[in-house]
């Protein structure tokens, strides 16, 4: 089941939504071109071993040959979803997923997966598509427990006793980058 994270019943969020069960649908039913309808016509992909298709085309050519060998008989859950509309017409969207079925590259049963993609939405001509998707697989159950204990011992103990372990180079000041963007040079 789906948990989503929306603050607002906004169009993003629900655009975002009906992508994700559409991708949902799709990637269950292995149809490689239901899958690729969802990206806009230019869109980016990249897969979690770091390949990419550019294009509608090329994602429907991409998953094709996947989707008759490797992922043949699994099963994806979209599980929990947050949408973080950036403008009117764009959203950043988190999708947490889990998968079974699957096998691996060399044909051997791959087991349960888990992982997060992240996904640019754009709304052109009055339609939500995929501009952007990263893929990422997440580490095994457990694996992030470390920097979640990192990250409550910062909070208790306050920043130097983490600076101290993980020394950090001073941020490079952005102002200059930042001041030179106006609403009319990012085409807004």
């Amino acid at each position: 089941m789906l948990e989503e994270n929306m603050s607002s019943t906004s169009e993003a969020a629900l655009a975002a939504h009906e992508i994700v069960t559409a991708m949902v649908h799709a990637w269950n039913a292995h149809d490689a071109h239901a899958f690729a309808a969802i990206f806009a016509r230019d869109a980016d992909f990249t897969n979690v071993f770091g390949m990419g298709a550019e294009g509608r085309e090329e994602v429907e050519r991409f998953h094709r040959p996947i989707f008759e060998t490797m992922f043949k008989d699994s099963c994806l859950a979209a599980i929990r979803m947050r949408t973080r509309p950036v403008r009117s017409d764009v959203a950043a969207v988190d999708v947490h997923w889990e998968m079974s079925g699957a096998c691996d590259p060399a044909g051997n049963q791959w087991p349960n997966r888990h992982g997060l993609m992240s996904l640019l939405i754009t709304r052109e001509q009055g339609c939500w598509a995929i501009a952007v998707m990263h893929n990422m697989e997440l580490p095994p159950d457990g694996m992030s427990d470390g920097q979640a204990r990192l990250q409550e011992r910062h909070v208790r103990s306050g920043a130097e006793e983490v600076d101290e372990i993980y020394p950090l180079a001073p941020a490079p000041s952005l102002t200059p980058f930042c001041s030179a963007m106006t609403s009319e040079s990012i085409g807004m």
